[in-house]
């Protein structure tokens, strides 16, 4: 593909790393204030520091994993990093130690080595990191954690996956870029849904140009999480419900925005340039806890501030706009939109069309009079080597349909 002129850094603000962190700002500035200070925010390289990007992983006959968080989500992935070739978990780490232990008695149980355990105090991750049998951290922990202990396994000369998003300031995220560059070392969003199985049979059809030029692309993450939000248990501490207390953001449009980026080549020969975001009125989780939530419940001396439904308008450097939404507080079905379009056709997704593959398309010159097709025979055509090679074992394996499989396979790999 043709690469675009070197950028500096506050340009590479655009870039794949640093959208979770944009998206996570506030959105009540004008658009050219928000650009500006965007474009401020970007700290100059220090003399010799290079970029990460295209530099290659260390090989390794067996990657080490360690393990921060063991919630819901990490816990889960935990299972997985160990039933991947490869691949072996030798730590894991948690605040609450009674998870801890349930983790790695889980692990033996099923016939895997046991990690080494550290839990009981906040502090326990920097005592994981000190070990020399691991190479790869994966952070599964609240999203305030994110930076802190993404430096610090930086820090501590391991490669990094981080749940989304990485950090929640843009400051956080330059020091995150700042220190991977610093320690050579690879800090990577653990995006699960740019491996899902339609996203990567729609990568495939871009980059073969059944789409010609692409133009633009509709993404995000419009899943009804109202019942969970206030559930005692779910998350714990009602952590994430709490940040719709703290900010108007864009927290978590990720899945439906990175397989778009990726699909426009995003760092690999186009780059985000311009971001413009609006939101809704916050009335849907106050709405829910009205209805259904008992008056002594803790949610009672809460004011949400978030917008229920956050909208982000991107443009690139070659002219595309993409549009990422979050919605996590209405009610409504679960998408994550994943539509691209271009000069000669467009897919959707989620569009309630019920097939073998999902959604539904539209490229010329297969199709004509203005009628949507059925999407099934071109994902069988255009499915991606990682869904051919490994699919069986990522859909006996992986969680969210085999997609957290083929991420962690592919990452090991």
């Amino acid at each position: 593909m043709s690469q675009l002129p070197a950028v500096s850094r506050r340009l590479l603000l655009g870039g794949a790393l640093a959208t979770t962190g944009v998206l996570a700002t506030g959105v009540g500035a004008a658009p050219d204030a928000a650009a500006a200070v965007t474009a401020a925010s970007a700290p100059r390289r220090k003399p010799g520091q290079k970029s990460m990007i295209d530099v290659p992983y260390d090989v390794h006959r067996t990657v080490r994993v360690g393990v921060i968080g063991l919630g819901n989500r990490g816990s889960g992935m935990t299972t997985g990093w160990s039933v991947v070739p490869g691949c072996t978990v030798t730590a894991v780490c948690d605040v609450r130690a009674d998870r801890v232990k349930r983790v790695a008695d889980g692990l033996v149980a099923a016939g895997r080595p046991r990690p080494a355990e550290y839990g009981g105090s906040a502090d326990s991750y920097a005592q994981m990191l000190r070990r020399d049998d691991v190479d790869l951290v994966y952070i599964a922990t609240p999203w305030e954690f994110h930076h802190p202990q993404g430096k610090a396994a930086l820090l501590a000369g391991k490669h990094v996956v981080v749940e989304l998003p990485i950090a929640t300031e843009l400051d956080e995220l330059w020091d995150l870029v700042d220190t991977s560059e610093r320690t050579r070392r690879h800090l990577m969003l653990s995006e699960n849904c740019s491996y899902g199985r339609n996203e990567l049979a729609m990568l495939k059809m871009a980059h073969e140009g059944l789409f010609g030029d692409v133009t633009n692309g509709h993404g995000g993450y419009l899943h009804d999480l109202r019942e969970l939000l206030f559930s005692d248990t779910y998350y714990t501490d009602a952590w994430r419900r709490l940040w719709h207390t703290r900010s108007t953001a864009s927290f978590y449009a990720m899945h439906g925005l990175a397989p778009i980026a990726a699909a426009m080549d995003i760092n690999r020969g186009d780059r985000m340039t311009t971001l413009r975001a609006t939101a809704t009125e916050p009335k849907g989780l106050a709405d829910y806890r009205a209805r259904f939530v008992p008056r002594d419940h803790p949610s009672w001396k809460e004011t949400y501030v978030n917008g229920d439904l956050v909208t982000c308008l991107i443009e690139t450097a070659k002219g595309r706009v993409i549009r990422a939404e979050h919605d996590v507080s209405s009610p409504r079905p679960y998408s994550r939109i994943n539509s691209l379009a271009g000069s000669r056709g467009i897919f959707e997704d989620y569009a309630g069309v019920l097939s073998a593959g999902g959604g539904r398309v539209y490229v010329e010159p297969d199709h004509s009079g203005h009628s949507w097709r059925d999407f099934g025979s071109y994902r069988k055509e255009f499915d991606h080597w990682l869904w051919k090679k490994i699919g069986d074992d990522a859909e006996n394996n992986g969680g969210h349909g085999g997609m957290d499989y083929v991420l962690q396979w592919r990452t090991v790999q």
